[in-house]
């Protein structure tokens, strides 16, 4: 079957492409729009669809709409109820649900060509569960467990995978929900709601759980597998910040404590799934299965043998889970995920037609990865462009900003790069042989979803990525699934005698993970990194503020004021970084021409057509509606730094 799974209802709109149970293609709106998470979830926003994220997935496999057998809408509004009959403070909740049952229109509007009648509703956190219980390696029988903000009716889902099928063993009733409580947490302390949760993660950190206690009284787990958390009077243990207000140790104390709710309430819910199951496997996904803290105490402590949790576990991972769930119903053998590069990608042919149209100076090296280590081992900031872009929150080699771990002082100044808070941590990536000698925690871990404590040996070595506690999120490279990103880490070890190399995601502050050539030269530009490896090819800051282009020879030409007009970048160059004796200019703001037909914009620039408004839906439109207490969450909740 050809399945497309759309994400749209809450936020973090998605789209997704199942073909015979094997996952073609996957991808976030956001990366498309270049508007963080998509959009806000609020119930105005319901009815704006992952258009061009869904024309692209369709496109990479050569399909139009009327080729699909069935699109899976990741929510079930017949499943949910009245706001307020669930004690839920949203006077505009009806209207969501409004737009929630007219998504088949919707879809058919923003996809012509499109059957609306091949629209199935599937209920929210069974989509969470799919996505992470059919798409585990060697999970045909292990248990799930979904946890996020909301759904039609639930805050969370326990069960258990047999064969193709999840069966449902609890759902979490609202207002209850402990992905709702870290928002509201989130949201005291001057954070962005539905978007900062990993700050508060990592902000936790700093503090010592003084106020457990007291928080206990109102987050609990109630030994029948499910859960009370709902009403904690928080300005009555800290007082709140505004936005952009400095935080005092009693705020990180709150988020200590907060963290430490959480990972005991977690704890309650594996070991009660797990006497129901007696499973050697727990697959995780929704929201709060993003905080690699509380996962790595579940993996340590809990009665699991092994633990795999959905690298896009927020709400854009139910369009795959949507999709996957569909193609187990229609019969169709689903396949584990192979890794999170699911997005868009380009030819060496095309990066060189974007570098020509930017007009910008380039060269290619024998060998990219060499390059880079140089590079790296020469202590410059590294923008990595390679393959195909990530799935879910996670820069896991793809799209990532490289830096040397040894230079105690990359945090800073990694964090100054992306306009981030200092107090957050950036990650490791390490080869997976190797990663035992100086990590202790779960292996492998290729989607940066645990935290590994830092060998004390170790910790002088590579300070960049040991967080304030010791600890590191890393990322696990196997050779065969990475080749190029492993030869760049070997040869980073050859000439520093360090197995590790410090990653994070390629952005900068408000945006999104860079996703095209147009986003990586405009990341380029407009911020102090010192080399840009896309593809095969480099772009060297010092060249490319000197305004020098490479003829067929490779000698530099100067470039005219007006040959650098086809590069486009936000503001101007910070004046660290720059190299001597070249000024730092301001960037032109012009927009990057498209490069010639055939080039690869035609993925990047796939149009959207809008959802318009269409009238009344069909009728009697089927879904897939789950067992009772089965549907779940829309709210993204704790996760570690983008």
């Amino acid at each position: 079957m050809r399945i497309l799974g759309i994400n749209a209802l809450f936020h973090d709109p998605a789209a997704a492409l199942v073909i015979d149970g094997h996952t073609v293609a996957a991808a976030e709106e956001e990366r498309f729009s270049r508007r963080k998470h998509g959009k806000r979830p609020l119930p105005f926003s319901a009815w704006e669809l992952p258009e061009k994220a869904a024309a692209w997935c369709l496109a990479e496999a050569g399909l139009r709409p009327q080729d699909l057998d069935a699109v899976a809408y990741s929510f079930d509004p017949r499943l949910a109820r009245p706001a307020d009959t669930m004690g839920l403070d949203d006077p505009w909740d009806h209207l969501r649900l409004a737009y929630a049952r007219e998504a088949p229109n919707f879809l058919h509007t923003a996809l012509p060509g499109l059957d609306p009648e091949k629209v199935r509703f599937v209920p929210h956190h069974m989509a969470h569960a799919a996505s992470s219980a059919l798409a585990a390696p060697g999970a045909e029988t292990s248990s799930v467990l979904v946890l996020d903000g909301r759904g039609e009716s639930t805050s969370h889902l326990a069960g258990r995978r047999v064969g193709d099928r999840i069966e449902p063993l609890y759902g979490q009733e609202l207002p209850h929900s402990l992905g709702l409580v870290y928002e509201d947490l989130t949201e005291h302390l001057g954070f962005l709601r539905s978007s900062d949760e990993y700050k508060v993660m990592a902000l936790a950190s700093y503090g010592t759980p003084r106020m457990l206690g007291e928080l206990r009284k109102h987050v609990h787990a109630t030994g029948d597998g499910g859960f009370r958390a709902a009403g904690v009077p928080w300005a009555e243990l800290c007082p709140p910040l505004r936005p952009g207000e400095a935080w005092t140790q009693d705020h990180a104390d709150l988020a200590a404590s907060a963290q430490a709710c959480l990972e005991e309430t977690l704890l309650d819910l594996v070991r009660w799934l797990h006497g129901r199951t007696h499973d050697s496997l727990l697959t995780m996904a929704g929201g709060v299965a993003l905080n690699c803290v509380a996962n790595s105490r579940i993996a340590r402590e809990g009665p699991f043998d092994r633990v795999w949790v959905q690298p896009a576990s927020g709400d854009a991972g139910t369009a795959l889970g949507g999709a996957l769930h569909l193609a187990a119903s229609g019969g169709d053998r689903t396949e584990p995920l192979a890794g999170a590069d699911l997005g868009r990608r380009w030819s060496d042919a095309e990066l060189e037609g974007w570098l020509k149209t930017a007009a910008v100076p380039y060269e290619r090296p024998a060998d990219v990865a060499e390059t880079v280590a140089e590079a790296l081992a020469d202590d410059q900031i590294v923008a990595w462009f390679q393959g195909r872009s990530e799935y879910g929150p996670r820069a896991l080699g793809h799209r990532s900003l490289l830096a040397h771990p040894g230079r105690s002082g990359n945090l800073e100044r990694l964090n100054d790069v992306k306009g981030r808070e200092q107090f957050r941590p950036v990650a490791p990536m390490v080869l997976a042989d190797r990663a035992p000698e100086i990590f202790d925690g779960p292996m492998p871990s290729p989607y940066m979803l645990f935290v590994h404590e830092v060998a004390e040996e170790w910790r002088d070595r590579i300070p960049a990525v040991v967080h304030v506690d010791g600890t590191a999120r890393i990322q696990t490279v196997d050779p065969v699934n990475e080749p190029l990103v492993a030869r760049m880490l070997g040869s980073f070890e050859r000439r520093t005698g360090l197995p590790v190399v410090v990653n994070t995601s390629l952005n900068t502050a408000g945006r999104p993970m860079v996703d095209d050539p147009r986003d990586a030269l405009e990341c380029f530009g407009s911020s102090p990194v010192d080399l840009l490896a896309i593809g095969p090819f480099v772009v060297r800051r010092g060249t490319f503020f000197a305004g020098g282009q490479p003829d067929a020879t490779g000698a530099a030409e100067p470039l005219s004021a007006t040959d650098t007009e086809g590069f486009a970048a936000v503001g101007s160059v910070p004046s660290y970084g720059t190299p001597d004796g070249v000024s730092a200019r301001p960037v032109h703001t012009a927009p990057v021409r498209e490069p010639v037909a055939g080039s690869g914009a035609a993925a990047a620039g796939i149009a959207g057509t809008g959802p318009g408004l269409p009238g009344a839906g069909p009728g009697g439109v089927t879904g897939a509606a789950g067992p009772e207490g089965a549907p779940g969450g829309g709210a993204d909740t704790p996760g570690m730094p983008r």
